[in-house]
């Protein structure tokens, strides 16, 4: 079986889906360094130039990044990614997603989680997001889509004092349990409805 294409270029009504590039750098910081975009994100001092550079060296290195492009300007409105596939699970995560405000509460965010999702459900079943657990927005526009939360651990999982701890089937690197800090929804096929507007 070949490996999945965890790169593609998806193009919407609206909004072209293409692959992050080191280029992207300044368009794209420009665009995160908008404090209240990560207001009530579980890492609130990512409009920082600090913070947002591992954001963006992540996000290439990851080679499952993408930038969300504005087809009437042109411009880069945010970013997200795929991570954590599991060929045996038929699973795989997204993640680490922003779009600029003046893009909130519009058809943006639908768009470009329905190309991500669409893309994704040609190789897997289930679809994982993680939300942080003071992020109201996002956890209400998980349950529009079809999202089912999960917050045990799994009978896998390591303590939860070591560096890394499996929750609901996925591994998160962040030195304590993740269910603390995060909520995590799942989205499997055929379960996507994209109602109202969503925000991740």
């Amino acid at each position: 079986m070949s490996k999945p294409d965890f790169q593609p270029t998806l193009i919407g009504p609206t909004v072209i889906i293409r692959p992050v590039v080191a280029e992207d750098w300044p368009e794209l910081f420009a665009a995160g360094s908008d404090p209240l975009i990560w207001k009530v994100h579980p890492s609130p001092d990512r409009y920082t130039e600090p913070a947002f550079r591992k954001f963006f060296d992540g996000a290439v290195a990851s080679k499952m990044g993408f930038v969300f492009v504005d087809r009437a300007t042109n411009r880069l409105i945010g970013s997200s990614r795929y991570h954590g596939y599991d060929a045996e699970r038929r699973e795989i995560e997204i993640g680490w997603t922003f779009i600029v405000r003046e893009h909130w509460g519009g058809p943006t965010n639908r768009e470009v989680k329905r190309l991500m999702l669409d893309h994704a459900f040609t190789f897997v079943d289930t679809v994982i997001f993680w939300v942080g657990e003071r992020n109201w927005r996002s956890q209400g526009a998980m349950t529009k889509i079809g999202g089912v939360r999960a917050r045990r651990l799994t009978s896998s999982s390591k303590s939860a004092r070591t560096s890394t701890s499996r929750v609901a089937g996925r591994w998160w690197s962040e030195g304590l349990v993740a269910s603390s800090f995060h909520r995590t929804f799942i989205v499997s096929r055929g379960q996507a409805t994209l109602r109202g507007t969503i925000f991740l």
